[in-house]
């Protein structure tokens, strides 16, 4: 289905209520949770989780003490940003609570999910820049949307030096956990010293070289406006397109398949403005995948960023296979122990003679940048991926989960979601500046495919 008409009439949504919810346990007084080298770096961004359910009203009286109960295991989530001694951010764990809003919106949840855009998804995450004086300032809101006709969007948004999309994910699913009276799966793990180098690691150049010029790179002077849309496909479809090249190719996965479409195709978008070598910045969680494995429930940041580069000629022609290939190869053949550490290690180390951090730079972006969240699908004995297992109503999962990271304006973002379909169906969020969005959309490789469309504010 070609997307292909603009959507310029927006959906209005009306806030009618805002109030404070605590934890329902008083923390220690005086207790505060300091913030991880790797949790400063992420300071330009800002995180967005927008969940969206086809059942009907949520009864504030039914959620809110299952979210009281669960916020007292997590006391960074209701405290207060403020500076240590040396400058740094820590949380204070205060009590102060978590803002939360209550909205409506003017047209029918099928309507949005169909037609609103990217715009439109800010009105559902409520956000406010962090003020220069945070004492007062909730870092998490939460906002319940209801939609005419039925179904509501439970919208989460954090500063993303406190929490990473696992994270965040992991907040609401212990939260419907506590509504239904089930043991919290993933209890939150809030201790920054997780993420201390471990003494035998092996220093790598590769990650400390690419963060250091991440962190020369000038601010665009002029941001493009930017336009996001999020291709939907079946397990079928990826199921036959994964067929056509494991023949030359038998490790690609998912994943590979689907950066390597996008890339190319975003590639020939894009042409007339390289002026060097393109590259994709890949983004991945960690959390399972070093020698001591963190929890799921590790609280805060445990995100690596690599870079791989392919020469445009290798773009433009567009084999998937050859393509697939590289970006596995790059993935798989990290070595994360080393290259994960070193980041941390070169990360904690940029302090000045008093021991402040030095400037946070912009980790997704400027570069076309791509986001792995096929972590968030559990091993085979669990059913659902996390995002989907947010039951508010025991046996309806969400129809939809969006993510959006706040201040990722460039070349591009892309993020590659489980399905609430299941098996090897995907779902791709894009961003990019709205020109290319415009070609993109009516991209025929990426429509034989026969994806359906969500979010794209088109018709």
């Amino acid at each position: 289905m070609e997307q292909n008409q603009k959507n310029t009439t927006s959906p209005s949504v009306k806030v009618h209520s805002v109030l404070t919810i605590v934890s329902g346990t008083p923390v220690r007084k005086g207790s505060v949770c300091p913030l991880s080298p790797l949790d400063h770096a992420m300071a330009h961004h800002s995180l967005h989780l927008i969940f969206y359910y086809s059942c009907g009203s949520f009864d504030l009286d039914r959620i809110r003490p299952p979210l009281n109960d669960v916020l007292s295991l997590y006391p960074i989530v209701t405290g207060r940003l403020a500076r240590d001694g040396d400058g740094n951010w820590h949380v204070k764990c205060t009590d102060a609570g978590v803002r939360t809003y209550l909205a409506n919106a003017d047209v029918s949840i099928d309507e949005w999910l169909r037609f609103a855009g990217a715009d439109d998804e800010r009105l559902l995450s409520p956000w406010e820049d962090l003020p220069d004086d945070p004492h007062i300032w909730s870092p998490f809101r939460i906002q319940i949307t209801e939609f005419e006709g039925g179904g509501t969007a439970v919208g989460l948004s954090c500063p993303h030096m406190l929490a990473d999309p696992t994270s965040a994910t992991l907040l609401i699913k212990s939260w419907t956990e506590a509504l239904h009276h089930e043991p919290i799966a993933h209890p939150p793990l809030l201790h920054p010293l997780a993420l201390k180098p471990p003494p035998a690691t092996t220093t790598s150049i590769t990650s400390p070289v690419y963060y250091a010029a991440k962190s020369t790179r000038s601010e665009p002077k002029k941001s493009p406006k930017m336009a996001s849309a999020t291709f939907c496909f079946l397990d079928s479809a990826i199921k036959k397109s994964l067929s056509e090249i494991q023949s030359t190719f038998p490790d690609a996965t998912p994943f590979d398949l689907l950066v390597a479409l996008f890339w190319t195709r975003i590639a020939r978008v894009k042409r007339s403005t390289w002026d060097q070598t393109p590259s994709m910045s890949f983004c991945m969680d960690i959390r399972r995948r070093l020698q001591d494995p963190l929890p799921d429930g590790f609280f805060g940041n445990a995100l690596h960023f690599s870079q791989l580069k392919v020469g445009a000629h290798e773009l433009e022609c567009g084999d998937l296979c050859n393509v697939a290939e590289l970006v596995h190869c790059h993935v798989a053949g990290l070595d994360l122990q080393d290259e994960f550490w070193s980041a941390v290690d070169w990360l904690g180390s940029r302090k000045d003679g008093h021991g402040k951090f030095a400037s946070p730079f912009r980790m997704y972006g400027p570069e076309l940048t791509c986001v792995n969240m096929e972590h968030m699908i559990p091993d085979e004995s669990e059913s659902e991926p996390f995002m989907y297992m947010t039951q508010f109503v025991k046996g309806q999962k969400p129809v939809h989960v969006s993510c959006h990271v706040g201040n990722s304006e460039g070349e591009g973002l892309i993020l590659v979601l489980p399905s609430p379909e299941g098996g090897l169906a995907r779902r791709v969020a894009v961003m990019l500046p709205e020109e290319e969005m415009d070609r993109l959309v009516e991209d025929k490789v990426i429509l034989s495919l026969e994806p359906t469309f969500l979010l794209s504010g088109r018709m």
